[in-house]
């Protein structure tokens, strides 16, 4: 691919999370212009910070204004974000957005639940479009997600997952990606399947991290209905039920692969799990 001038605006959604703040650093550093959106306005270096809110409409006029390009991060634990996405969409659309990169899931399909329906509209609504779907995130182990809080705490991964292998991807990856789909010439226009260079368990996983930290770290087997009840108090029922329901999936083998998506949009091969660890072990303690 090409890589275009940058001389339009990127509005990112979700700036300051585990993704969106590796866009608009990325973004900010190749030198194209990025409004980084997040609920409370919160600065970010080279970019200019704008308050947005999924849930309150109030903010998404403030946040289109002269912007031509969105990464888009669906509302956190939302099981329909079809409800709110879809109309800002139409108003993006409206605004003289053009393109639009959706980050959704390797374990959600178009037209599938929660980001799948926005994912099936997407390109009905922009010209130029991309559907980013990343396996399950490196940093889960390491950020702040409950699989980090449990290593941190009692040195426990829990999963119904089984034995079952997951293409776990880097967020710098993902974010690499996202970068050159929102400013190459010629958009993706398409989905796009991320991960890293191997599937690896969740067995495999705590054995990497017990080595490499030195903080003995167990993957322990739950049931379907163990990780429901687990999950519920964390995140609700329903959506509780839905991150159960992928574990299951993978004990299916339904993320045992890899792809070569980093690989062709970036030129470099994905980064793998024992170099991201150490990038970032300081995280864990």
């Amino acid at each position: 691919m090409t890589t275009g001038t940058g001389a339009g605006t990127t509005l990112v959604v979700g700036a300051t999370g585990t993704t969106g703040s590796r866009v608009t650093a990325q973004l900010a550093t190749a030198g194209h212009r990025v409004r980084a959106a997040s609920r409370r306005g919160t600065p970010v270096p080279q970019a200019e910070p704008v308050r947005f809110d999924w849930y309150d409409p109030a903010t998404h006029t403030d946040a289109l204004t002269g912007v031509d390009r969105v990464y888009l991060v669906p509302p956190v634990g939302d099981p329909d974000p079809a409800a709110v996405m879809l109309p800002f969409l139409r108003q993006a659309r409206a605004a003289g957005v053009n393109r639009a990169v959706l980050l959704s899931s390797s374990a959600v399909p178009e037209g599938g639940p929660a980001v799948g329906v926005v994912h099936r509209e997407l390109p009905g609504l922009f010209d130029a479009w991309a559907v980013l779907r990343p396996s399950w995130f490196m940093q889960n182990f390491t950020g702040t997600h409950m699989h980090a809080l449990g290593i941190r705490a009692t040195g426990t991964i829990h999963t119904a997952a089984g034995k079952g292998r997951v293409g776990f991807v880097d967020a710098e990856d993902i974010a690499a990606v996202a970068v050159r789909a929102l400013t190459d010439v010629r958009s993706p226009d398409s989905d796009l399947v991320l991960t890293g260079p191997q599937a690896l368990s969740h067995d495999d996983i705590a054995a990497v991290v017990t080595e490499v930290t030195g903080r003995p770290v167990v993957h322990r087997h739950l049931t379907h209905e163990q990780q429901c009840d687990r999950l519920a108090p964390l995140v609700g029922r329903e959506f509780g039920e839905l991150l159960a329901d992928m574990d299951l999936a993978i004990a299916d083998g339904a993320e045992d692969r890899t792809t070569d998506v980093v690989q062709r949009l970036t030129g470099r091969p994905p980064h793998d799990f024992r170099t991201v660890l150490i990038r970032e072990s300081a995280a864990l303690g």
